[in-house]
């Protein structure tokens, strides 16, 4: 499996995303300029500029039209895909962690951080496509603000929007999960998957599952409507990201040690490798190495034909599959009926007898 090395960021990778279909891939560091690549031989299609920090999320909408972009110099803007055109900035009161289109992509939500006595909020843009960019107000429609909890800021790390706009999908830095109305700002529920931060979480193409990435060096899978936990990947350093493979029954993980503590490790010790996971069995069949630093991003293209990795050291790897695992079936365990491993042992033992015959002839 010989990747393409995308050489177009100066510093660490912070996200990366395939569109809907498949074709083109959106990319992020903390060098301030988001890219966007073809997926199928992967060159350089253009760059979007315009922010002064680091971009730490981006969303693409259902046709490719336009993106929006979450970034340290708190604001989150919104772009023309075809152009590289900035249609709009939104001003925040802190850094924007997070950015996601809503079903119908005539809005979006952001997640900022607290910032001197502003706290963390989610905020709703209202964007219709058909309607003139000069229109869109500046200010959010809807603000809902994380108050302290015991005296202690809690910040977001993860905004999705769930089916049909029910609610809104938000982690957090404590291990927590949140979900929000989008209309009234009303909590609608908490749950604490992890005990420590959720560093990204992600959802297959239906939203009926979505698994989180955490920093206590595991990754849960977890049924979306009944909230309800199905698996756990363990590994033995944090996760940064895992996705859903859309053809298999597979779950692709990155990670590694911390990136203030890679200069004291070869590669081989940080592990900095993907690691494939089988989504029932939670056994890890497989590893694709190359990367000299933590894997930050991961994403898998919806066809199943390739995956992208970006890491802390500023490269982005796509991997296009081998024809062995495309076409390799995974391993069914049977099921033994009632008294077939008695009749094996008698077998075994009749095996044995003869050959005891035979020597003392």
């Amino acid at each position: 499996m010989r990747p393409i090395l995308l050489k177009g960021h100066e510093r660490s990778i912070t996200v990366v995303k395939f569109n809907f279909d498949g074709d083109l891939l959106f990319t992020a560091s903390k060098d301030h300029v988001p890219s966007v690549w073809r997926s199928e031989n992967g060159e350089r299609l253009g760059t979007f500029n315009g922010h002064k920090g680091t971009v730490w999320d981006l969303d693409c909408c259902r046709f490719s039209r336009r993106l929006i972009t979450a970034s340290a110099d708190a604001s989150a803007k919104l772009w023309d895909c075809e152009t590289g055109e900035c249609i709009k900035t939104f001003t925040h009161s802190g850094p924007v962690r997070g950015a996601a289109w809503a079903d119908g992509s005539n809005m979006f939500a952001t997640i900022s951080d607290p910032f001197v006595e502003h706290n963390a909020r989610i905020s709703v843009y209202d964007v219709p496509e058909n309607d003139d960019p000069s229109t869109y107000a500046d200010g959010p429609r809807l603000e809902i603000e994380f108050p302290k909890i015991d005296g202690k800021r809690v910040n977001a790390t993860n905004i999705v929007w769930l089916n049909l706009n029910e609610a809104l999908f938000v982690t957090f830095d404590n291990g927590s999960i949140r979900l929000y109305d989008p209309v009234t700002g009303e909590e609608l529920d908490e749950f604490f998957p992890h005990e420590k931060k959720i560093n990204r979480v992600r959802f297959n193409r239906n939203k009926t599952l979505f698994i989180t990435s955490s920093a206590d060096f595991t990754a849960k899978l977890y049924d979306v409507v009944d909230l309800l936990h199905l698996k756990t990947y363990k590994t033995d350093r944090p996760v940064n990201d895992a996705v859903i493979s859309e053809t298999k029954d597979h779950i692709l993980l990155g990670g590694g040690q911390e990136a203030m503590s890679v200069t004291t490790t070869s590669g081989k010790v940080g592990k900095f490798e993907t690691r494939f996971f089988h989504l029932v069995y939670e056994e890890e069949f497989g590893t694709v190495k190359g990367h000299f630093g933590p894997i930050n991003a991961l994403d898998i293209n919806p066809n199943g034909r390739c995956y992208a990795s970006g890491a802390e050291d500023g490269y982005i790897r796509l991997h296009y599959f081998d024809k062995s695992y495309l076409d390799m079936k995974d391993p069914v365990p049977e099921e033994t009926v009632d008294g077939e491993d008695d009749v094996d042992d008698d077998d075994e033992e009749g095996k044995d007898d003869e050959e005891s015959d035979d020597e003392s002839d």
